[in-house]
């Protein structure tokens, strides 16, 4: 099993934030509010002293400079989304008023409250349509403020690991906070937790990323130093030795290029009409062996004239592999079901009354 597959069997947790915990921000601000200022150079430099020790400074200066170009332009186009139990970030994505988020940072709910950067105010918004699948969503303020400006999205092809991000958003109700980091890998397929306000959706193609994000970023902005969006912070992993806390520096960003596909027919049609992922076409459950550990999934149902259906599965059929990787659960279905694209071919292996087969599948679309 390859490292992106192995990452996604940890644990992660969707970066909604329950609205109570806001009441603790600003205790957490006062902790680790010290920072120190750069100190500067000496007035005076020695006779004989190189350009090179200049430039130094200088370019830290530039560096700095291109944060606070960065921040200026982008962080008035994130705003923070409340719903009735829970507060996350979104991002608007047209000058119409529509703002992408994730599908677990609305929930249920059709109508919630904004506030943008530059307003305190709080606006009003409704839900166009949420896709749980790829944990993505789009609302629409019934009445957007002037002077609204869209987010720039990026080519998410053109990400690379070591490109410094900055995370924009609404960590534990501390609306437009920022973080920087930098890109830590691509491809990344992670899995969301069902509980606790996921969506339980495996994700392809994540990007993962060392800028800290925390409960209330999700929804929001993982911009690049060119002002773009690259990705829509969503999940953090957790220890398990540290009581599933977050652990630092590990989190997980939705492309903009899949953003830009779900949402862009969201808007035109008002769902989505083309998901772009593979599918076999059966409804299944996890089973254990005799030591109670996964052992595969068992189809229960198999659409009619589907994927699985043409290639002649069956319900009680146990399926335990997709090409070369080990099929144990319902998760470790889904996530090897992820980098495939409908029409793709696969081998999957299942065993029938005790006998183990192998059939060539032509995937559907979900």
């Amino acid at each position: 099993m390859d490292a992106s597959r192995a990452l996604a069997r940890a644990r992660v947790r969707p970066l909604r934030l329950r609205v109570s915990l806001a009441l603790l921000a600003g205790a957490a601000v006062l902790v680790s509010g010290c920072s120190a200022d750069g100190a500067a150079s000496g007035s005076g430099r020695k006779e004989g002293s190189t350009t090179t020790q200049a430039a130094v400074p200088a370019a830290a200066d530039d560096l700095q400079d291109d944060y606070l170009k960065v921040i200026k332009n982008v962080l008035p186009s994130v705003v923070q989304i409340q719903a009735s139990g829970a507060l996350g970030s979104g991002v608007v994505y047209d000058d119409s008023g529509r703002i992408v988020t994730n599908a677990h940072v609305v929930g249920d709910e059709k109508t919630f409250k904004v506030t943008t950067a530059s307003d305190e105010g709080e606006l009003t918004a409704s839900l166009v349509y949420a896709y749980p699948e790829q944990d993505l969503a789009v609302i629409k303020l019934d009445k957007p403020p002037r002077g609204l400006k869209a987010a720039v999205f990026g080519d998410s092809s053109k990400v690379q690991v070591g490109h410094i991000v900055l995370a924009m958003g609404s960590p534990l109700g501390l609306s437009s906070s920022v973080t920087q980091g930098i890109v830590s890998a691509t491809g990344r397929t992670v899995s969301e937790s069902g509980s606790g306000g996921g969506t339980g959706a495996t994700i392809a193609n994540m990007v993962q990323t060392s800028a800290a994000i925390n409960p209330g970023n999700s929804g929001g902005a993982l911009v690049n130093l060119d002002g773009q969006v690259i990705g829509i912070p969503t999940l953090a992993a957790t220890d398990p030795d540290l009581g599933n806390s977050a652990a630092p520096g590990i989190g997980f960003a939705i492309p903009a290029s899949m953003v830009k596909t779900v949402a862009d027919q969201i808007i035109k049609d008002g769902r989505v009409t083309d998901s772009g992922r593979a599918a076999l076409g059966i409804t299944g459950r996890t089973v254990v062996d005799a030591s109670s550990q996964p052992a595969g999934v068992a189809v229960a149902q198999v659409k009619s004239g589907g994927a699985a259906d043409k290639a002649g599965i069956e319900p009680g059929d146990v399926i335990v592999g997709l090409d070369d990787t080990a099929v144990t659960s319902i998760t470790s279905l889904s996530e090897a079901l992820a980098p495939e694209k409908p029409g793709d071919k696969a081998k999957v292996t299942f065993t029938r009354g005790g006998n183990r087969r192998t059939v060539e599948v032509t995937l559907g679309e979900i």
